[in-house]
C-alpha cells in the first residue's frame, strides 16, 4: 500500500503562540516605562479595542487594501488608543509606538505553545518521513506579515515562502537550501486577502503545496494541481468557527487544539482515539480535538500509519 502524502498547517496565534500576558496589560507596561506613569490595564482596554475596531473599518486587512501598510496600521491603533488618555495639548512618547511594534514582532510579546520546537523536531525526523511519501508543513491564519519573524525568534526554522511570492523553477529553490525548514510556507491573510473562515485562504495554501512540490520536482504545476485533492490535508488550529468550521468547508480535516481543556465535549479526543491510523481517524471522527502538540506530534510520528 502506497504511503500517504501529507499536508500539515497550523493557525498561528493561540496555536502556535500566545502574548506573554494579555495584550493590554503589555501595552500599558511599555507606555508606563516610556514615562506614562498613570496608564493601566484597566483604563487602556477598551480605548485598544475602539482603535482597533476603527482601524480595520478605515484601512482593512491591516492597512493592505488601501495600501497604508502593517507598520503604519498598527501605529495608528497604539496612537489613536493612548492619545484620549493624555492631557489635552500633550504629545505621546516618541518611542512608544516602535517600542510595542518591535516587542509584537517576536518572542518579547509572545510566548512559544507547550512542545513547540520539541513538535517540529519530532516532525521532520526520519521516523516520521518514513511514514509519509511527502511531508509540507505550513501556516495559515489571519494576521500581519509579523508571523515568520515571531516564529523565528522561537528558533523554529521558517522558510520565505509566503503566498504571493515567486519562486524560478530555472533556478535554486529557496526551500531546498540547506537542512529542510520547520515550516514550508505561510499563507496569511494579510497576503491573501481574505480571512478564515473563508475557504479561499486554504484554497491558497493548496496553490502553495503545488508551487512547493513542482520547484522541488522540477514539474509543471498544471500537472501537479489536479493531484492536491490526493493529499491528506490536515488544518491544526484553536478556534471552532474560523479553524474547524474553515478547514472542513474547504475539505480539510480539522484538529482543534483545546490546551484549557474548554471545547464541546462531545468533539471525540485524539488520545482516545491514538490507535488509529489517518484514514480511519477521519472517516470516524470529521474532528478530533487534542490538549496539547505534544500530543498531536506523538500521533502523527508514532501510529499514524
Amino acid at each position: 500500500m502506497p504511503k500517504p502524502n501529507l499536508l500539515l498547517c497550523f493557525d498561528a496565534f493561540g496555536t502556535l503562540f500566545k502574548p506573554r500576558g494579555s495584550v493590554a496589560q503589555q501595552y500599558a507596561e511599555i507606555a508606563r516605562q516610556c514615562g506614562m506613569a498613570s496608564i493601566t490595564e484597566k483604563e487602556l482596554q477598551p480605548h485598544l479595542g475602539t482603535a482597533f475596531k476603527a482601524e480595520m473599518k478605515q484601512n482593512p486587512n491591516y492597512g493592505k487594501a488601501t495600501g497604508l501598510g502593517a507598520t503604519k496600521w498598527w501605529t495608528n491603533v497604539i496612537e489613536n488608543a493612548f492619545t484620549p488618555m493624555i492631557p489635552k495639548g500633550q504629545n505621546l512618547p516618541r518611542d512608544l509606538a516602535p517600542r510595542l511594534l518591535h516587542r509584537f514582532s517576536s518572542n518579547e510579546g509572545y510566548e512559544a505553545q507547550a512542545h513547540l520546537t520539541a513538535m517540529f523536531k519530532t516532525l521532520r525526523n526520519d521516523d516520521t518521513r518514513r511514514l509519509f511519501e511527502k511531508i509540507v508543513i505550513g501556516v495559515i491564519t489571519n494576521s500581519d506579515d509579523r508571523v515568520p519573524s515571531i516564529l523565528s525568534s522561537f528558533n523554529v526554522k521558517v522558510s520565505p515562502l509566503r503566498y504571493g511570492t515567486e519562486v524560478d523553477p530555472t533556478g535554486p529553490s529557496k526551500m531546498d537550501l540547506g537542512p529542510p525548514n520547520d515550516i514550508d510556507f505561510h499563507c496569511i491573510s494579510y497576503d491573501v486577502g481574505v480571512e478564515k473562515p473563508d475557504r479561499l485562504i486554504f484554497k491558497a495554501a493548496e496553490l502553495m503545496l503545488a508551487q512547493i512540490i513542482t520547484t522541488r520536482e522540477k514539474a509543471n504545476p498544471s500537472e501537479f494541481q489536479s493531484k492536491v485533492d490526493t493529499w491528506r490535508k490536515i488544518y491544526v488550529g484553536d478556534e471552532f468557527v474560523k479553524d474547524v468550521v474553515g478547514a472542513q468547508n474547504a475539505g480539510w480535516n480539522p484538529v482543534l487544539l483545546d490546551v484549557d481543556h474548554e471545547s464541546d465535549e462531545r468533539i471525540p479526543r485524539l488520545e482516545d482515539n491514538a490507535a488509529a491510523g489517518i484514514d480511519d481517524l477521519f472517516r470516524k471522527h470529521p474532528v478530533v480535538r487534542v490538549h496539547s502538540l505534544g500530543q498531536l506530534t506523538n500521533w502523527l510520528g508514532g501510529v499514524a500509519r
